[in-house]
């Protein structure tokens, strides 16, 4: 594990007690893991979620098809 001096503004400290007695946590470091993790899996990976992956597997045995003037097929001019 490793540890870190931060300086953080009032708001976030509000925001960190307020997470860490929602999710009963023992501290604030778990209550900024816990944020940080959920940054992650929303922001950081989110072509790794399972729905992506099936839509991904689905779509391959779709015919493709030709486009011809990718603007007017997708109605960009």
């Amino acid at each position: 594990m490793v540890k870190a001096i931060i300086n953080i503004n009032e708001n976030a400290n509000r925001i960190l007690n307020i997470v860490k007695a929602k999710e009963n946590l023992k501290d604030k470091s778990d209550a900024l893991n816990l944020i940080l993790n959920i940054y992650g899996q929303e922001l950081l990976e989110p072509s790794l979620r399972p729905e992506f992956i099936l839509e991904l597997l689905s779509s391959q045995n779709k015919e493709a098809i030709k486009i011809k003037n990718w603007d007017k097929h997708f109605n960009l001019s």
